[in-house]
C-alpha cells in the first residue's frame, strides 16, 4: 500500500447510490473496499451530509487523516451548486464547499460528478496522453458528461440537458428510462443512439467513452451503437467518481 501522503479519500454522490473509497494517487486505483450507501430520499442537505459521515465511517480510521475529494451531481462552480436535476432544489445556489467542511471538521475539495470521472480517466485512464477532444459520458440515474482536450478538463458541460421533445434528453435516453419504461436492451441502444449522434453533430469528438452505473454491461448494448468517433468503456467505470474526486488533492 502507498504511503499516506499518496492516497486521498474521494466520495462520488449520485442520485441513486453514494460510493466511497480510498485512493492512491501514484496509479489511480482503489486501495481499500469501495463502500455503498443508498443516496437518502429527496438528497437534502442534511442528508447528504449524515450518509457521507457514515461513508467516512464505514472506511475506518485510515481516512481520517488523509485528503478528502467529494464529487456531485449538480453544475459546481467557486464551491457552490447550481442545478440539481436528480437531488433536492435546495442545492440550487448552495455553499455547499463550505457546507461539507463546516459539517465535517476538515478541508475539502468539491467538484461535479462527471468532471471527477473525467479527472480519473484524464490522469489515469482512457484519455490520458489523448489527442484532441475526447468526450466521457456517465450514463447512471442521468446522463454526465465531461470534455477532456488536450490533457485538459473543461468544467461543468451538461450534455444530459440538452433539450430533447421539450425535455432533457436525459429523461429520454439515460438508464434510468430504460427501467422507466421497461425498454429492452435493444430498445434503449436506439434512444442512446440518437443521444450520440447528436452530440457527434455538435461537437464532433475524437474519442467517446462511456461510463457510469451501465458500463459493467457493455456488452448489453454496446455492439448496437455507432460513431464516427472510437467508443470505448471508461478505464475506471463506474469507480472514476471516486478516483478522481480522490485526485483533486494533486
Amino acid at each position: 500500500m502507498a504511503k499516506s501522503v499518496d492516497r486521498a479519500v474521494g466520495i462520488d454522490i449520485g442520485g441513486t447510490g453514494m460510493k466511497a473509497g480510498i485512493v492512491d494517487l501514484v496509479d489511480g486505483q482503489l486501495v481499500s473496499e469501495r463502500v455503498r450507501i443508498p443516496t437518502p430520499e429527496g438528497a437534502k442537505p442534511k442528508d447528504v451530509l449524515a450518509t457521507v459521515e457514515q461513508l467516512l465511517d464505514k472506511l475506518g480510521s485510515d481516512a481520517d487523516e488523509l485528503p478528502l475529494g467529494i464529487c456531485f451531481p449538480t453544475i459546481v462552480k467557486n464551491g457552490r451548486t447550481l442545478s440539481a436535476a436528480n437531488v433536492s432544489k435546495k442545492w440550487i445556489g448552495f455553499e455547499a464547499d463550505r457546507f461539507f467542511e463546516e459539517g465535517l471538521g476538515r478541508p475539502i475539495h468539491f467538484v461535479n460528478d462527471a468532471d471527477a470521472a473525467g479527472l480519473a480517466e484524464l490522469r489515469f485512464g482512457g484519455a490520458k496522453d489523448q489527442p484532441g477532444l475526447t468526450i466521457l459520458t456517465t450514463l447512471g440515474t442521468g446522463i454526465g458528461s465531461a470534455f477532456l482536450f488536450d490533457d485538459a478538463l473543461v468544467p461543468n458541460t451538461e450534455l444530459g440537458h440538452l433539450q430533447w421533445n421539450g425535455d432533457s434528453i436525459e429523461r429520454y435516453a439515460a438508464p434510468t428510462a430504460r427501467e422507466r419504461e421497461n425498454l429492452s436492451w435493444e430498445e434503449w441502444a436506439g434512444r442512446l443512439q440518437e443521444f450520440y449522434d447528436h452530440v457527434e453533430f455538435l461537437f464532433s469528438p475524437d474519442l467517446i467513452l462511456v461510463g457510469g452505473g451501465v458500463s459493467k454491461n457493455p456488452e448489453k448494448f454496446m455492439p448496437m451503437l455507432k460513431t464516427r468517433a472510437e467508443m470505448r468503456i471508461a478505464t475506471h467505470a463506474n469507480n472514476a467518481g471516486i478516483i478522481g474526486a480522490a485526485s483533486l488533492s494533486l
